[in-house]
This record gives structure tokens, sequence and C-alpha cells, in this order.
């Protein structure tokens, strides 16, 4: 049993708790609160005068996939072969050695949605993550997939376009992205007449075999199931609601165009991006579109995002627009509190740039019931900052994964 005591509790959902203490054993939190009897042999971190909040979640991502430090050799992020990919997995070429997992534990930063990069209209799916050091991507898991990744906009049209194969529009990228949902509505379809057809088929096998006492009738032919296309199968909870489509998009147009194909086909989606979502905060609340949002330390390295703007989240968050923000990075996933803060200096409010790095990506990810907030039954992933989270001079201390040590700054205690 741990219990890290009489720090500021920033829950994120149930306020802030002054000389409050969180009680953890096997690795869940089982009591918090200014009031929380300590048993005798629990091991006691001292926070006074320092803040302890939930683990920090970014929801977009690229850590472990395209690997830190070695150059594009280990690249795996982007199968740029073939523009339609729903079938390729992200826990099949996540590193769990890559360097940079202990850069973001060092950060605070204990979940990450990470997965392939946007070089296709359909990258494949992302996995949900814990950053703590382990073997084998299977203990690191939180949820698998979390996420089918779409593009639209310049980043297909351009890849495909420079090999001179469609898409090499937007409208070819809205056109093909449609295509292939219908053709994923067949292939679902197919399979369920097909279901159908072996229930009759077993119903009638039943009815002929009671009739083989009197010698009568012929045995049921049983019907041939159709030929199995894992990339079709990839996509059918994107179809049924079960996994969200991450939407890759920069400019409002293409955001529309993304909202117009996820509405026409009943998807449960989200925005990443977003960055001219400041332009259509008003119609993105309207319709409940939440909104991945960054990364805002970003250089203009193409015309889509010419007009970014470090007021983006305030402006969607103000309008009523669900938000988080990310950094679509790697190692540099642990500035993710500076791009918080950049929000807060632009506008944002200050308690809703926190949540915005982690209740809401919790909720947007669909990890909510583990992660994302100081709670009773929850996973015990937080993080002790010497000061305010979002103060550039504060550093965390502590850094607990599910109960366990992932990091402790020894240096700023001598």
């Amino acid at each position: 049993m741990i219990a890290v005591a009489k720090g500021r509790l920033m829950t994120i959902t149930q306020g802030i708790v002054d000389d409050g203490t969180v009680l953890i054993e096997d690795g869940r939190i089982v009591a918090l609160g200014k009031d929380v009897d300590i048993p005798p042999g629990t091991e006691v971190y001292d926070a006074s005068g320092k803040v302890v909040m939930p683990g920090l979640i970014d929801a977009h991502c690229h850590t472990g996939i395209f690997a830190d430090g070695v150059g594009q050799s280990e690249y795996d992020g982007n199968e740029m072969t073939c523009p339609i990919t729903p079938h390729l997995r992200a826990i099949d070429a996540i590193h769990p050695e890559d360097i940079a997992f202990k850069d973001l534990r060092e950060a605070g930063v204990t979940t990450i949605n990470t997965g392939p990069g946007s070089g296709n209209l359909i990258g494949g799916q992302f996995a949900c993550m814990k950053t703590k050091k382990a073997r084998t991507i299977e203990e690191m898991v939180v949820m698998a997939p979390s996420g089918m990744k779409m593009a639209l906009g310049e980043n297909p049209k351009r890849v495909y376009g420079e090999q001179k194969k469609f898409p090499s529009t937007r409208m070819a990228n809205a056109a093909q992205l449609r295509s292939v949902l219908v053709e994923a509505q067949n292939y679902r379809d197919k399979w369920t007449r097909y279901k159908e057809k072996l229930r009759h088929y077993r119903n009638r096998l039943c009815q002929w075999e009671m009739k083989q006492e009197q010698g009568r009738g012929e045995r049921p032919e049983e019907p041939d199931p159709p030929e199995r296309d894992i990339s079709m199968e990839a996509l059918i909870p994107v179809l049924e609601g079960k996994l969200r489509a991450m939407i890759h998009c920069h400019r409002a147009d293409d955001i529309m165009t993304a909202v117009r194909i996820a509405e026409e086909f009943g998807l449960r989606f989200s925005i990443e991006h977003a960055t001219e979502g400041f332009k259509i905060a008003d119609i993105l609340a309207e319709k409940g579109v939440p909104c991945v949002v960054g990364p805002i330390l970003f250089s203009r390295m193409k015309y889509e995002l010419r007009e970014m703007t470090p007021r983006n989240p305030a402006i969607l968050n103000n309008a009523g627009v669900k938000v988080a923000i990310q950094t679509d990075e790697m190692s540099a996933v642990r500035y993710l509190t500076i791009n918080a803060a950049l929000a807060v200096q632009q506008g944002m409010k200050e308690d809703e740039a926190l949540k915005a790095i982690t209740i809401n990506p919790a909720e947007i990810i669909g990890v909510a019931e583990k992660v994302g907030s100081l709670e009773v039954g929850k996973d015990a992933d937080l993080v002790v900052f010497s000061g305010h989270p979002l103060d550039y001079r504060s550093v965390p201390e502590l850094v607990l994964i599910d109960g366990n040590k992932a990091y402790e700054n020894k240096r700023s205690q001598v």
C-alpha cells in the first residue's frame, strides 16, 4: 500500500483538495481526500507544498511506431503503398523499448493513444497504452484497437498524386473513402446473410435428424461461407459505431467533408488536429463533434497549416466543443503541458486546459473508467508536480503508473 500525502490534489473531476492524501493498493486508488486514514506499514510519499494530479494523456501521438532517434529506417507508421489499409494494427509495430517512453514517463505522461500517420486515407488501428517500462506491448496496452485512423486533405492526395495514383485530389479522397465504406457495408451484409442461411440450415438439419428414424427426407446442404477479407472486417466495428473513426483534418472545408461522410455512414468519430476548427466552432459544437486539437507548438510547414493559431483550443472549447490537446509527436509528447499552458495564455480557461490533457482525452478514447482523473477505483496513475503543472518551471517529482513508481526526480531533492 502506498500513500501520497499532504499534497494539493487536482482531481480534475471532483475539484481541488488541499492537504489531501491519495491511498493506493494493488494498482488502484482506494481512498482520497483530506481525512484519509493511512494504515500502519504503508509507504508514504510526502507531497507537502506540491501538486498531485492524474497522469497526463495524449490522445493522438506516434510514440513507439515512429522510432525516436534512429531516423527513417525505423519509421513504421505510414504504409504508403496503398491508400486503404484499415487492417494495419499499431500493436504490430510499436517498439516497447523505444527511448521515447522514458522521456514521457519523466514528464508525467502516463497514457498515450498512438498509431499510424496520415499518409493514407485509412491508415490503420491506433492503440491506447501506458508508458510504463515493459517487455511486451501486451503489458502496456489499455485498449487496442482504440480508433481507426483516417485522413483527408493534403497528405493522402500528395502521397498518391506523386505516385500518379488515385486519389490525387480532395474529390478523390472523399470518393474513395465513401467507396470503401460502401464496400465494407456490402461485405458486412454478405456475412449477415450467410449467418442467417447458416441458422436456417441448422434448424433444417435438426429437423432432418429427427426424421431419420422414419427414413424420410434428404440431408440439407450447408451453405458456403463468403471469402474472408481482413481489411473489410476491420471496418465493420467502425460502421457499427463500436470503434471511433479518427479523421485527420486541418482545413475547415476538409473538416466539413469529414462530418458529411461520417453522418452519411453513421460513424462515431473525432476530428484530429482541427487546425481551422475555430472557423466552424459553432457547427462542431452543435453536432457534438469532439476535437483532438494540435499540435499548438508547430511550424506552418505546409499550405493547409497557414492559418494555424494557438487560440484554436480556446475558441473551440468556449463554443462548447469537447477538446483534447495533442502533440502529434514521439518523444516531444513530453511537452504536452507546455502546449496546454500556451492554450491558457491564448484564452483557454485553466481548468479546461487541464481537462484537455487528462479526462477529455480519456473520454474521447473510451478509457475514462480507468484513467483521466483522481477517483476511487481508477488506476493509480498520478503525477506529483513541484508546482502548478502549467507553470513551465514545474517539474514532475514522482510519477506512478498502476501504483508502481515509474519515475522519481531525485535531483529536485538535493
